[in-house]
C-alpha cells in the first residue's frame, strides 16, 4: 500500500512584539520626574532614589550606569558635581552633572548599611553579581512609572536616558549640547534619538529674528 504524505505543516510562532508598543521609549516629563522621586523618597528606598536621580542626570545607558562605581562618583568623601566615564558602546568619555539634589541621594545611600563593603553604586543583593542587571533596572523602571498611573509599555530605561536631554533641548534648540552631553558621535544619531522633526526645527527658527 502506497504511503500518504501529507503536507508539513509549521507552527505559527506568536510574533515577540504582539501587543507591545515597540518604537522609541518616551522621556519622562518634569512633573512625572518629581512624581516618582517623591514616591521613592517617601518609602525611604535610599537605593531607588539615588539611581533614579543618577539616571535622569547622568543620561547614561542602562549598560552603563549599572556598571557606576562609588569610586566614579565619590572622591575624598564627597559626592563629585561632575562625572566622566567611558561608555561601553562607544569606548569613548562622556561627562555629566550631578544636581545638589541628587548628590544629597547619592550621600545618603553610600553611607548606609547596605552598601558597606560595596564597590559598586547599585551592588546586586545575589552573591554572584557585583551589580544589579540590566533586566532589573528595567523592571525597576517598569514599577516606576507604573506607580505614577503610567503605561509601562510606553516607558522604558531610554526614557530616564532621555528626559533631561529632550528637556534641554526643548528649551534651548541645541542639538549639538545635546548630542555632547548623551556622548553620540554624531549629531544624526542625537536627532534621531530625539525624534526631531522638521516642524520642530521650523519652531525654533521662528524665535529667531536676524
Amino acid at each position: 500500500m502506497p504511503r500518504v504524505l501529507f503536507p508539513a505543516v509549521t507552527t505559527k510562532r506568536k510574533a515577540w512584539n504582539k501587543g507591545l508598543l515597540i518604537g522609541q521609549k518616551r522621556p519622562l516629563m518634569p512633573k512625572q520626574v518629581w512624581a516618582i522621586r517623591t514616591r521613592l523618597e517617601l518609602a525611604g528606598n535610599l537605593r531607588d532614589v539615588a539611581l533614579f536621580n543618577v539616571a535622569i542626570d547622568s543620561k547614561l545607558r542602562g549598560c552603563d550606569l549599572v556598571k557606576l562605581r562609588v569610586t566614579d562618583l565619590v572622591k575624598a568623601e564627597r559626592v563629585r558635581e561632575r562625572v566622566s566615564v567611558i561608555q561601553s558602546k562607544t569606548k569613548r568619555p562622556v561627562q555629566f552633572e550631578l544636581t545638589e539634589n541628587t548628590r544629597g541621594s547619592v550621600t545618603k545611600w553610600v553611607v548606609s548599611p547596605e552598601m558597606i563593603g560595596c564597590r559598586f553604586m547599585f551592588p546586586s543583593r545575589f552573591h554572584d553579581r557585583p551589580h544589579i542587571s540590566t533586566r532589573q533596572y528595567g523592571r525597576l523602571v517598569n514599577d516606576w512609572v507604573m506607580s505614577i498611573g503610567l503605561e509601562p509599555s510606553g516607558y522604558g530605561t531610554h526614557s530616564l536616558r532621555r528626559t533631561k536631554a529632550a528637556e534641554i533641548y526643548r528649551k534651548t534648540g541645541n542639538l549639538r549640547a545635546v548630542q555632547l552631553l548623551l556622548g553620540h558621535t554624531k549629531v544624526d544619531s542625537t536627532v534621531r534619538y530625539l525624534g526631531v522633526e522638521l516642524e520642530d526645527a521650523l519652531s525654533i527658527a521662528e524665535k529667531f529674528d536676524i
